[in-house]
């Protein structure tokens, strides 16, 4: 059993208030450094590749330096996801880590919240990574990620702000008009700098009213492990209602051979969501076959 990627919370622990969050639901708490070599070692024959999100961010961590360091010394790649907002707490060069392969930054997170700093501001930061990389990191990828382009609520004033000062900055032609009208996936802002388009989806609740069936990616290219050691399915189960085990009481490989696991896996072969949170989930309909 192998995967592409396995999620790893280093902490819960975001800072922030999304209006396209949920609210977090368990008691914050971060990962030591030696439960986090542990849950390495455990990872080590399944993936080569990790990604530092699943509800919290990263770069909250005044020691991620240290974890990118013990990434590194056991032979894995990272992607760190951030909301951007705690750049100016680290030293830029530890984001050019030789273990980070992608960093992703959720641009969207400025206008949805309502904290004392400006657009420049936030912004100003993010560039220089961008200048530095390009100086550098040649190889290390950087998505800005604009997940709002959805027909009813996309934030075109706040984009329309933001295209023109990426134009600007990168000197690459943003037209608003265009770039509505044709969807791109992504537009190349400079080598391996991308600014990544896609749209809202709603994270997935007990309390939600939707039902259905359907696949998904989870337990088949990836699966979480929250800040506590608690496995999960996928990378949305955030507040960790599917607990597959444990890695501080249990081993990874007896968790994913477990048969509630393989339930699972095998449901989502026969397009049949056998957890109750994945029939309420609606982004495994992101999934489903043209």
């Amino acid at each position: 059993m192998k995967f592409y990627r396995v999620y790893i919370e280093l902490t819960n622990i975001c800072g922030l208030k999304c209006s396209f969050c949920p609210p977090k639901a368990l008691p914050s708490h971060t990962m030591s450094l030696s439960f986090f070599e542990h849950v390495l070692n455990e990872l080590a024959p399944y993936t080569k590749e990790v990604a530092y999100h699943m509800g919290g961010d990263p770069l909250t961590l005044s020691n991620l330096k240290a974890y990118l360091d013990i990434t590194l010394k056991k032979h894995f790649k990272v992607m760190l996801t951030t909301s951007g907002y705690y750049l100016n707490k680290h030293d830029l060069h530890t984001l050019l880590h030789p273990a980070i392969k992608q960093v992703n930054i959720s641009l969207n997170s400025y206008n949805k919240n309502s904290m004392p700093l400006s657009f420049e501001a936030y912004m100003e930061p993010i560039v220089a990574l961008c200048r530095l990389k390009l100086e550098k990191n040649r190889e290390l990828f950087i998505n800005l990620r604009l997940w709002n382009m959805d027909e009813e609520q996309s934030e075109k004033a706040f984009n329309e702000t933001l295209f023109k000062y990426l134009e600007k900055t990168f000197n690459t032609p943003l037209d608003a008009t265009k770039i509505y009208k044709e969807k791109p996936r992504s537009i190349r802002l400079a080598e391996k700098v991308l600014l990544h388009f896609d749209t809202y989806f709603e994270w997935p609740s007990l309390a939600s009213s939707h039902h259905s069936d359907g696949t998904c990616l989870g337990l088949s290219s990836h699966f979480g492990i929250l800040s506590n050691g608690t496995v999960v399915p996928c990378c949305l189960d955030k507040d960790g209602v599917i607990e597959l085990g444990s890695l501080q009481t249990d081993t990874l490989e007896h968790i994913l051979n477990a048969s509630r696991t393989h339930t699972i896996i095998e449901g989502f072969k026969r397009h049949n969501a056998i957890e109750t949170l994945c029939q309420k989930c609606e982004y495994k309909n992101r999934f489903k076959e043209n």
